[in-house]
């Protein structure tokens, strides 16, 4: 089933990697793997499943395990909130069962670049998704899946994370998927390569904090529980903090390594700065830059 990048009996980063379903809302599950990374979404029902997500192409067999724990029915639909390897890795394996993949149109253009990118640790890029993992039908706005009795939502978010980023509203059950928008384990990662912004990462967040409700429950695309507005918040106002002094410190005309000398993110260090390949020196040039910062070295 796997096109792992693994040749058959060799180890591989993915040996051992044991995936958990837990119960969200009504008949949405998330699977998670250890670490809380790419998390996925899922919908279950008499008239099939859907699925927000699908790790890495290593996984898959472990993914559809993990639902059969909670449903017997067929996988068959599949919605990308976005392009990276953590979200659309598996595409390939479920298109082979006959899972039907959505994603907006900003993320299938991506499947047809040459390469595809990974921004932690100063980026670093890949081959081209597989063409069987690609999307098969794309929206430009928003799309709704009548399943199971319900009316799932997707829709675009403002270029936060990348310019594709979708969010996904299942109002039965009350439960937002915010893809990598919102994170609980780094602070926000805006991969500017693929069309992430800082400005649009503030509006998105605007949006599902205003869409949510105080028992909302929220599947972030990293993170280790289910969480609700009141953390959304807690992540808002930390990005809003650091923005606004980091613009003061451009508008007193220093240049970015005052400013990481600074430390604006030295309240927030200890919760969102300890994930390894993202952290404050990862953020801060970005919010820097995104302000209008010039100048990496002050004059001497």
């Amino acid at each position: 089933m796997y096109s792992a990048g693994v040749a058959l009996g060799q180890a591989g980063p993915f040996d051992g990697v044991e995936l958990s379903i837990e119960h969200v809302a009504g008949n949405v599950y998330m699977v998670q793997r250890p670490g809380g990374g790419g998390n996925i979404g899922v919908l279950i029902g008499p008239e099939g499943v859907l699925l927000v997500d699908s790790l890495f192409a290593p996984l898959s067999d472990k993914l559809v395990a993990a639902v059969k724990e909670v449903s017997d029915s067929e996988i068959r639909f599949l919605i990308n909130t976005h392009i990276h390897g953590d979200h659309v890795g598996g595409n390939e394996n479920l298109a082979e069962m006959g899972v039907l993949i959505f994603a907006h149109d900003n993320t299938r253009l991506r499947f047809l670049e040459e390469r595809s990118r990974f921004p932690r640790r100063g980026g670093s890029f890949m081959p081209q998704p597989p063409e069987a993992g690609r999307p098969v039908v794309t929206y430009n706005d928003t799309i709704s899946f009548h399943l199971n009795g319900e009316e799932v939502r997707a829709f675009l978010a403002p270029p936060s994370h990348t310019d594709g980023d979708t969010f996904v509203y299942f109002p039965n059950a009350d439960v937002l998927h915010l893809g990598d928008v919102f994170r609980t384990t780094s602070y926000p990662i805006i991969d500017l390569y693929n069309g992430g912004t800082l400005r649009g990462t503030i509006a998105a967040l605007d949006q599902a904090i205003e869409m949510a409700g105080p028992d909302t429950k929220v599947i972030p695309g990293h993170g280790l529980s289910i969480v609700g507005r009141k953390e959304m918040q807690e992540f808002l106002a930390m990005i809003l903090d650091v923005r606004d002094q980091v613009l003061v410190m451009i508008t007193d005309g220093m240049k970015l390594d005052e400013v990481m000398a600074a430390r604006p993110t030295a309240a927030y260090d200890a919760q969102w700065g300890q994930e390894a390949g993202w952290t404050a020196d990862d953020f801060v040039p970005i919010v820097y830059y995104q302000l209008g910062g010039s100048g990496r070295l002050a004059d001497r």
